[in-house]
């Protein structure tokens, strides 16, 4: 049933098919012409300078290095950079995976700062199972978990994001 609502939900998704053109290039150059697009697309993400690694519905998983724009005062990733890597996790997975017959928009962000961040982040966006889109008419509220590992493997930061998806008008 996974792979079913997989196929109809990435039959509609605009963002899933620039992702699959894209991967037909050489390795590495798909994903960073993507991710080249996705900062132009939302210009603040370039502040992380994020690499699109993984996407897929329900799956989007992003890096960022480490570089004195993203240093706090003490030369470990930024807490606000950290959140705005998870964003950029969380609003891809969110453009992979709500058809175009849902729109979708966030409105809270909870953030756990667990450890000092050395070196780069990953941010792993996961959501399952995928809601039920056709059963969505008004609105609801979903919670994507981000969870964000630096260098060293560790996870230093956790975001849950809330979006609110609803149906298109018209």
């Amino acid at each position: 049933m996974r792979e079913q609502v997989r196929t109809t939900v990435t039959a509609l998704s605009g963002t899933w098919e620039i992702w699959q053109r894209t991967q037909r290039l050489p390795r590495g150059v798909g994903t960073r012409l993507f991710s080249a697009a996705v900062a132009l697309k939302a210009p603040y993400f370039r502040t992380v300078l994020p690499h699109v690694r993984e996407l897929a519905p329900g799956r989007c998983v992003v890096s960022a290095p480490k570089w004195w724009g993203v240093q706090n005062h003490i030369g470990t990733f930024h807490a606000i950079a950290a959140c705005n890597l998870a964003e950029v996790a969380m609003g891809m997975l969110a453009e992979a995976t709500v058809p175009a017959s849902h729109r979708w928009i966030p409105k809270a962000m909870t953030a756990s700062y667990l450890a000092k961040t050395k070196g780069g982040l990953t941010a792993t966006a996961l959501l399952e199972p995928l809601p039920d889109f056709h059963a969505i008419t008004s609105g609801v509220e979903v919670v994507v978990p981000v969870s964000l590992v630096d260098a060293s493997g560790v996870e230093t930061v956790h975001c849950d994001i809330t979006i609110w998806v609803s149906r298109r008008k018209g």
